[in-house]
């Protein structure tokens, strides 16, 4: 038998081993075979030394990279730890886990990275954000305000749970090294042997710069004695645990942003228009049996609730049962295993404990005791589906209260749609629910009455069965997290998440300095003429605020006619003067599209250069009537600029250059305005 691999920490850019005996330390056991895998390391940990080298080296390093580089950064890690994924897996069988199981742990995790990566697309070339548009404080314009978002110089300190190891840390990670911050990550020591495995890739891939990730396996009691203001705090666990920390002095004097996700009675609802035998019948089912044995219900969105209507209880629960007696529980190294053990003896015995609670109010109507395929009930930590019952849900207590965290959930009976609601309410706050159905008055009423005490609601049906993730999947740009009970956080949730590492801040001043500070023009800055034409201009040459200003054209009624014809947009106020009265028009006006068509054909320098090729219309509005007569003029405005990364050797350097085109009358107002996209290639193609 080989040796349990002693777990190290990883701090201010080295492993640090114990410096204790090995009699000393915590030994962490199979979940299957109850034999020794790995050691805790016990020693404490300077704490105070990893916050200093966190802020002061590995927030540097990743505050100065741009938007674009970070995410390129997660790309690479992503591709990195996808190319060892099997190594991970092998590790995985130890925490009890079958191949699927883990898929989520594993290639869940690793998706959360590519997720972000590609995020990276949704904001600028620069270190900052900007949040919004500039807005306008003053009457002629020359004093203007923005909302910029800054990565917050300290770091996050993230304490995760022992059921997700590495999608645990994996899918927090990516949303702050992307914003800008360096994280501390604290793997609940039951996995950690696991989290551990990857934090080594990690390093060993030379891909983060330093500072940017450090790890903690063992206890750290003093963990949060050192946050101040700079720093931000999530936490996965129990909600008794996270309200503690949450009352720290150093959170509360500080103010430091706190995000809890606990434990929650999550629910599943069946529809009371839903009979046996139709479609989402036998998909409420599926999805249930599927939430009670994956990961053993070791989820935090596991359905520990099942709401049906008063006449389906029998037909359910005897199609649950039926569903349930299907699952082979063992080895998941076993050929046929489905479902495997608990991560521990410990976390077995909390999880009976609690069944007993329940079972104070509820009855068990199945539980499955069979032996494990390959192993013993002694050596590994198994338990059974166990499917409880409970026919008065409103005199409940317990039953909406009391979480076992295992292949546990209570069968309850509601006698109209307004009970359902009300039902799933009582778990004061939950981080998912599922509503089965396909009458869309149902769904509506009760999504509507619903959300506020959920975080997340998938609405199941034979339409989008096929392809949906789930009831108990959250996904990386939607929001993970609920009300009350749940915790009150939000984590993922694409640039949402982004955001919660950053500093809003509000900055104001005059267009062309909120500009130079925003690196992107704003309305009303100084524009300089550009020497040469824009679109002779490589992507490196371009400078914000440098601007074309185009010659005049005078719109005839023949325009308005010829661009109907050729659009074939006959709207009545183009093409009908006798049709305007009642109207805002004074007579036949020009087609916004017409008006955008023109300002191209006015701006556009006709010979060959670095322009690639348009690559689109970000925004777009027609400001005031253009009719016959009028003379309008352009003013290309280099407004923003984000460099692109090779695909392939053979790729063309360029970048994305958006344009800010504003198109004024003869007397001097807007008519209309856009932001255009280009294509422009670099002059340097080394690059």
């Amino acid at each position: 038998m080989t040796t349990p691999h002693h777990l190290e920490h990883y701090l201010c850019n080295k492993w640090v081993p114990s410096i204790k005996l090995a009699k000393d330390s915590t030994a962490l056991l199979h979940a299957v075979h109850g034999n020794a895998v790995a050691r805790l390391n016990e020693d404490l940990v300077d704490i105070e030394s990893a916050m200093h080298f966190a802020r002061t080296v590995g927030n540097v390093n990743l505050r100065n990279l741009t938007f674009q580089e970070r995410g390129r950064m997660l790309k690479a890690l992503a591709l990195h730890l996808h190319s060892k994924k099997e190594t991970f897996y092998e590790i995985s069988w130890a925490t009890g886990a079958t191949r699927n199981d883990s898929w989520i742990d594993i290639e869940g995790g690793i998706g959360n990275l590519f997720s972000y990566a590609s995020l990276r697309k949704q904001f600028g070339d620069t270190p900052f954000a900007l949040d919004g548009f500039g807005i306008p404080l003053s009457k002629e314009g020359s004093f203007v305000g923005h909302h910029i978002l800054v990565p917050k110089q300290g770091v996050a300190i993230h304490i995760n749970a022992f059921n997700f190891p590495i999608w645990g840390m994996l899918e927090k990670v990516a949303v702050n090294w992307l914003a800008g911050v360096p994280a501390i990550v604290k793997p609940a020591s039951a996995t950690s042997f696991l989290t551990e495995a990857v934090v080594r890739e990690i390093i060993a891939s030379n891909i983060l710069p330093a500072g940017a990730i450090q790890l903690i396996c063992g206890p750290a009691r003093n963990l949060l004695d050192h946050v101040d203001e700079r720093d931000i705090v999530t936490f996965t666990g129990s909600a008794e645990t996270g309200r503690k920390l949450k009352a720290l002095p150093r959170i509360i004097e500080n103010s430091v942003p706190f995000n809890m996700e606990a434990d929650s009675l999550n629910s599943s609802i069946l529809g009371p228009q839903v009979e046996p035998g139709d479609v989402e019948f036998n998909l409420f089912v599926k999805e249930v049996r599927k939430e009670m044995t994956v990961k053993c219900g070791q989820k935090c969105t596991a359905i520990r609730r099942v709401f049906v209507p008063k006449h389906l209880m029998e037909p359910v629960q005897d199609a649950l049962i039926a569903a349930l007696k299907k699952t082979t529980i063992g080895d998941p190294q076993r050929e046929g295993v489905r479902m495997g053990a608990l991560v521990n003896q410990a976390q077995k015995e909390e999880v009976l404990l609690k069944i007993a609670e329940l079972e104070s109010e509820a009855s068990c109507v199945y539980r499955d005791q069979s032996a494990p395929v390959g192993a013993t009930n002694e050596s590994g930590a198994f338990l059974g589906p166990t499917l409880l019952r409970m026919d008065t849900p409103l005199d409940a207590v317990r039953c909406h209260e009391v979480e076992a965290f295992g292949p546990v959930s209570t069968l309850m009976p509601y006698n109209d749609l307004g009970e359902a609601i009300e039902l799933a309410n009582l778990g004061k706050g939950s981080l998912c629910c599922s509503f089965v159905s396909h009458n869309q008055d149902n769904v509506r009423d009760f999504v509507l009455n619903a959300a506020p005490m959920h975080g997340r609601i998938l609405v199941l049906d034979r339409d989008c069965s096929n392809e949906s993730t789930g009831h108990g999947s959250p996904l990386p740009l939607l929001v993970h997290g609920g009300p009350g009970r749940a915790g009150g956080g939000e984590e993922m949730g694409g640039m949402r998440g982004v955001h919660h590492y950053m500093q809003r801040t509000a900055i104001q001043g005059s267009p062309t300095m909120v500009g130079a500070i925003t690196e992107s023009y704003q309305p009303g800055g100084q524009q300089v003429e550009a020497n040469p034409h824009l679109f002779q201009q490589h992507f490196e040459d371009l400078q914000i605020g440098h601007t074309v200003t185009t010659a005049k054209h005078t719109v005839t009624e023949a325009d308005i006619v010829n661009f109907a014809n050729v659009s074939g947009d006959h709207f009545y106020a183009h093409v009908d003067e006798t049709s305007l009265e009642g109207t805002i028009f004074t007579g036949r006006v020009a087609h916004g599209y017409y008006l955008l068509s023109k300002a191209a054909g006015l701006f556009v320098d006709p010979k060959k250069g670095p322009v690639l090729l348009n690559y689109g219309v970000e925004s777009a509005r027609f400001t005031k009537p253009v009719y016959p007569g009028a003379t309008v003029g352009v003013k290309l405005t280099v407004k923003e600029k984000i460099a692109q990364e090779k695909r392939s050797p053979e790729d063309v350097s360029k970048g994305i250059v958006k344009f800010y085109v504003e198109m004024q009358d003869e007397t001097g107002e807007s008519v209309a305005i856009a932001t255009i996209l280009t294509m422009v290639k670099m002059r340097n193609q080394e690059v």
